[in-house]
């Protein structure tokens, strides 16, 4: 009988490589970190990473087509009687949601996401991956195309707001996240009921 290859088993998950990655960027920057750094500290070939991750600028983002499928879900389910800047402020809040264990932590994935320059350019693309779900949801409420004028607004606005509390909650972080998208929300939403009073 054959016997068995002894070493370490292959990578099978997204999570895997994310906390190995993490690390390395953590140790010695993201800059300074390749993929073949990322695949000899894993023990396999930098081929299998590519079957999770289509670049090293991916890795820092998890699985982000799966949680925009899940945010269109979670979009799809408020209620239709809920005013449509509130249904989008509720499903951005919803959507940041993270356990407190999530590994990497959600905190340092944001923090390499918005303070790492070589990932500004790529960022950029997601970024409008996630306001065009945004889009699609307000242009159905809307009745219109998601290119039009109001879903597009709605989609820059959303961001802009999930962007703010970000950036607050990586000076403070003790605070809540959801607290701090809610204190947003609650402003922009304060500031449309006055422009809808003075028009």
């Amino acid at each position: 009988m054959k016997r068995a290859s002894v070493g370490r088993p292959e990578v099978t998950s997204h999570a895997q490589i994310e906390q190995t990655a993490f690390r390395l960027f953590a140790e010695r920057g993201f800059a300074a970190t390749t993929l073949d750094d990322i695949a000899q500290a894993l023990g396999i070939g930098r081929r299998t990473i590519f079957r999770y991750f289509a670049s090293k600028n991916d890795i820092p983002w998890g699985q982000f087509d799966r949680t925009l499928d899940g945010f269109r879900d979670l979009l799809a389910a408020m209620p239709a009687d809920i005013p449509l800047l509130a249904a989008v402020g509720r499903g951005v809040v919803e959507f940041n949601r993270f356990p407190a264990d999530a590994s990497p932590p959600h905190i340092e994935r944001m923090r390499l996401i918005l303070e790492t320059p070589a990932l500004q350019a790529h960022s950029v693309l997601r970024y409008a991956e996630w306001r065009q779900v945004i889009a699609e949801y307000a242009a159905r409420r809307l009745e219109v195309e998601p290119t039009t004028l109001e879903p597009q607004l709605m989609g820059q606005v959303a961001l802009a707001l999930a962007l703010t509390a970000y950036e607050r909650w990586l000076h403070e972080p003790d605070a809540s996240l959801t607290s701090l998208l809610e204190e947003g929300m609650r402003s922009l939403l304060a500031w449309a009921s006055e422009v809808a009073a003075a028009s």
